[in-house]
């Protein structure tokens, strides 16, 4: 495993200057019921909404937000549209990572011109509160990145929406940011989208891991982890590895359909208290057998968190040469298995759990077991 930066752009060399993610929007079938969940279950406070009283007549859009983790829930207000096809073929999943930038219009010429398909060319959006620039290219899968510029703009999101302040605002549960975005790709496609992120977005591989890292007796799979210039946007790609039986990503690709994001990781900056209020309001969680904590200090060393509550909640924990991470991942979150969270504390760690794979992973082989694809 390879665990230092390959080559990380000097903010000269960066051609693609990324803030932070702006947004994720996920196309679902249901938003308004969408938009009841990620509120009641996961904290998030409404901001904003798009629909038929703000003038839109193909489809309808929530803004929620918790701290700096912005989520556009996005559903069809009719038969036969884009959004409609996405979620016939895909189910509920991400259809947008829209990256936080100062220039939208070149974020987008320097990505075409090293080969990037458009989604979206450059355009200006206005209202009242200002204007916002936004463009767009296609990554793996039907998965698009929007480039937002908004440092024009005073608005409560982005022009065509309009506040959305309901009497029903359950509390966070201390949710912070986006600390990476998981992507799953076909065989033999993570190096071709290792490749993309690298040419097109200017993007460094931060650490590798094969099917000797990530593996069971039955399953395996590869990934490669690419991080922008200044590290705040991180995209893990995977794609499967040979394997006595179907492997989690292959089972992802066929309820998918595709390519596309696998989980969204989300930091905490005290995963016990965030995990036992999303325990209580209702979301599950991948398990591990108990045994895993029975040498937990001796393979981690010390930690500041007490082991109980560690184990009676599932809490992973895994250490790098620069501090410890804690992590834990939900089940998937829709009907189809395959979009799901993980919720990450770090303590100076680095890394993404390594650690942990195996466990994790043969947790996982049992959900597959008990749907009977594995």
């Amino acid at each position: 495993m390879n665990t230092e930066p390959k080559n990380v752009p000097t903010a000269v060399e960066d051609f693609l200057p990324i803030q932070g993610t702006d947004y994720i929007e996920i196309y679902v079938g249901n938003a308004t019921q969408a938009a009841h969940y990620y509120q009641t279950a996961f904290g998030f406070q409404p901001i904003a909404r798009r629909g038929l009283e703000t003038g839109s007549k193909e489809s309808v859009s929530y803004v929620l937000q918790q701290d700096k983790i912005r989520l556009v829930l996005s559903s069809p207000l009719k038969g036969g549209t884009e959004i409609g096809k996405h979620i016939d073929q895909h189910g509920d999943g991400v259809k947008v990572v829209a990256l936080w930038v100062d220039d939208a219009r070149k974020s987008w010429e320097e990505t075409t011109k090293r080969g990037a398909k458009s989604y979206m060319e450059p355009v200006v959006e206005q209202d009242d509160h200002g204007r916002v620039v936004r463009s767009g290219i296609h990554t793996y899968g039907e998965t698009v990145h929007i480039f937002v510029e908004r440092k024009d703009y005073k608005g409560i999101f982005l022009p065509g929406f309009e506040a959305w302040n309901p009497h029903y605002q359950p509390t966070d549960i201390g949710l912070k940011y986006v600390d990476h975005m998981v992507g799953n790709v076909g065989w033999n496609q993570m190096n071709t989208w290792v490749d993309f992120y690298a040419e097109v977005m200017g993007f460094s591989q931060l650490v590798s891991f094969d099917d000797k890292d990530i593996s069971t007796d039955y399953t395996a799979l590869m990934s490669k982890v690419m991080s922008n210039g200044n590290g705040r946007i991180k995209f893990p790609i995977n794609e499967p590895a040979e394997g006595k039986k179907k492997s989690q990503i292959e089972e992802y690709l066929d309820f998918y359909g595709g390519s596309g994001v696998q989980h969204i990781a989300v930091a905490t900056d005290n995963i016990i208290e965030t995990v036992t209020a999303l325990r209580d309001r209702g979301v599950e969680f991948l398990r591990v057998p108990t045994t895993y904590y029975e040498d937990l200090l001796q393979r981690v060393g010390k930690i500041e968190e007490d082991l109980e509550p560690l184990k009676e909640l599932g809490i992973l924990v895994d250490r790098d040469e620069e501090g410890y991470l804690l992590q834990i991942f939900t089940k998937p979150i829709e009907p189809r298995p395959t979009l799901f969270f993980e919720i990450i504390q770090r303590k100076g760690a680095k890394s993404f759990g390594k650690g942990n794979f195996k466990a994790l992973f043969e947790a996982i082989e049992r959900e597959q077991a008990s749907r009977g694809t594995l």
